[in-house]
């Protein structure tokens, strides 16, 4: 698709939901500030599916933040996951730049084994700013049906994820809506 005027493919699909959304990450808390929670879960998905950063991302009406996030050690870069593993505390990207905005539109999990293969992805600044090769994310949709963002992982190489990195995924997102609730309800 080409929006009228521009004269190049929109990378980033249009988000119906970005004002409710909004407002109910603003009813929980949510979207402003790092967790320690948030890390630790990112910290596990990146066990789990063992790549070298995953993250726990909310997306509002002009980025993306990392509330959760996990990165190797020593990593570097200028900007996003490269700027936040160099231990700047940079937990914002874009709205245009990765696959998560993707996800959230979508609704459902999406599953980039190489995304140099799919040339609506291999185009996206992540490729060669931050160097991500392969992507698996799920959204993160809560009991209200809003879909409040999303929990992905992430490598630097090609992966051959398979249904069983397509499930894993799946799960962790649902196992962190659990917390989100948990969390509303005051069970923290």
């Amino acid at each position: 698709m080409i929006p009228y005027g521009t004269g190049r493919p929109l990378l980033t699909p249009v988000d119906r939901d970005v004002s409710r959304r909004t407002a109910r990450l603003r009813s929980l808390g949510l979207g402003e500030r790092p967790d320690a929670t948030f890390d630790s879960f990112a910290d596990r998905v990146a066990e789990v599916t063992a790549t070298p950063f995953s993250i726990v991302n909310f997306i509002d009406e002009k980025r993306q933040f990392f509330a959760g996030l996990h990165t190797p050690a020593g990593a570097r870069g200028r900007s996003g996951l490269g700027a936040a593993a160099a231990g700047r505390g940079d937990r914002y990207l874009a709205r245009d730049h990765g696959y998560c905005p993707h996800v959230l539109v979508r609704r459902k999990a999406l599953v980039l084994e190489d995304v140099c293969d799919y040339p609506r992805f291999a185009g996206n600044p992540v490729v060669d700013e931050i160097g991500i090769r392969s992507y698996l994310g799920a959204p993160l949709i809560d009991r209200t049906g809003v879909a409040l963002g999303t929990v992905c992982a992430v490598d630097t190489v090609p992966r051959a994820w398979g249904r069983a990195g397509l499930d894993t995924i799946k799960l962790l997102a649902r196992e962190f809506v659990v917390q989100i609730e948990c969390r509303e309800g005051g069970h923290r």
